[in-house]
């Protein structure tokens, strides 16, 4: 609709559009995710592109002039440019929708107000201007922490509260620069013109840039870690598979305790690194060498120049789990769950007697199992949250019925 009605009545101010399409276009182009990244969550559009659409929305003036462009062309302009920088690369029509949608809420909010003179009589372009404009920032990213907590909540399942929680954090830090670069950008190009947006959107550009290279670092260590994960699997430590079941298992559970990012990356790489350390141990290694292998995988993981907090959980397996951190009980719980789910010849329970006397298998045997074990070994917490997981990712046993 917005495209079509700015197609109708034309283009207001081509050369403003262009500019600020050009700009977003261009974060679009060096916004390139390393393919050896991870595929979730998808490909989102450029941070650079999402201040300065919202730069856009919230253009009242340019070299003292009064912008004429009205809500529909901001809209027009932000998605074809976002479309045309992102060509052959597209971004997730969730994510695109989300940014089209945040950007149109805050033209909704700026644009009829300044086009009927409302902002010229309050709040003015006092100390209250600016007080208004912060309020437009904060409402913004509280509207895209809300659907950014939707689409989490509709590709990963669990629950909408600990999603929204993540993306609230996520405000704090890349969210609340975003934003708070498309205020100060639009201000500034309304007093000095369209000379200020390479002014400011360039040092951006470079920023993004070095974020990218950051990005490809962690792909490479991501990438060795999975390998040795693969190794204590062909050396027939752990079953095929074992890994990559824990990882997905386990950031299900750190996404339903509520973790942020950065919290779920340490999931994963303890999942990935939690076994290396057998590969130094004979295959008959006793129990009591399990400490010994996890202060191995630990040495491993400093090698490997993994995050302090990753060799930590790593070195801390085995351990009781009130010694424990979060992502070391998380782990622990979902791989003995794995184990016994799966009758592991050298899962996590074969220390201990079965209190039932039963020996039949499958995953609601296996959550008794950890329920059982929660005065030493599994935190009631984390065991109770993959209970809840798996009462929705997974159809329930004949017993459960």
């Amino acid at each position: 609709m917005a495209v079509g009605w700015t197609a109708w009545h034309g283009v207001a101010q081509p050369q403003v559009a262009l500019a600020w399409g050009a700009l977003i276009a261009l974060g679009e182009v060096v916004w390139r995710p390393h393919p050896g990244g991870k595929a979730d969550p998808p490909r989102r559009p450029a941070p650079v592109g999402a201040a300065g659409a919202l730069a856009y929305a919230l253009l009242g003036e340019v070299g003292g002039r009064a912008a004429a462009h009205d809500v529909p062309q901001v809209v027009a302009v932000v998605l074809a440019a976002t479309l045309a920088g992102a060509a052959g690369r597209p971004p997730a029509l969730d994510e695109l929708a989300r940014r089209v949608l945040t950007t149109a809420f805050a033209a909704v909010c700026f644009q009829p107000p300044h086009h009927t003179g409302a902002l010229d009589r309050w709040p003015g372009h006092g100390p209250y201007y600016v007080l208004y404009l912060l309020s437009l920032l904060a409402l913004s990213a509280l509207g895209d922490a809300l659907l950014a907590a939707a689409l989490a909540r509709a590709r990963t399942g669990g629950r909408y509260g600990p999603a929204l929680r993540t993306e609230l954090r996520a405000v704090e830090g890349p969210g609340a620069a975003i934003h708070a670069t498309g205020v100060v950008i639009a201000p500034a190009v309304g007093a000095a013109g369209l000379w200020a947006l390479p002014a400011l959107g360039l040092p951006l550009l470079f920023v993004q840039l070095g974020a990218r290279r950051q990005e490809a670092a962690r792909a490479v260590r991501h990438q060795t870690v999975a390998a040795l994960a693969r190794a204590t699997e062909i050396a027939g430590h752990v079953p095929a598979g074992r890994s990559h079941r824990v990882v997905a298992l386990g950031r299900a559970v750190g996404r339903e305790l509520g973790l942020s990012a950065a919290e779920l990356d340490t999931v994963e790489q303890t999942a990935l690194l939690r076994d290396v350390g057998r590969l130094a141990l004979p295959d008959a290694a006793p129990p009591a060498e399990r400490r010994r292998a996890a202060l191995l995988a630990a040495a491993v993981a400093r090698r490997a120049e993994v995050p302090a907090g990753v060799a930590v959980a790593v070195e801390r397996q085995g351990e009781p789990y009130r010694a424990q951190p979060l992502a070391a009980r998380i782990v622990a719980t979902v791989s003995a769950y794995d184990a016994y789910d799966e009758h592991d010849e050298h899962d996590d329970y074969d220390d201990y007697d079965d209190p039932t006397g039963d020996e039949a298998r499958g995953p609601l045997r296996a959550l008794e199992r950890l329920r059982l074990a929660t005065a030493y070994d599994h935190e009631p917490r984390v065991v109770e949250a993959l209970a809840r997981v798996l009462s929705r990712c997974a159809p329930a046993p004949a017993d459960l019925r």
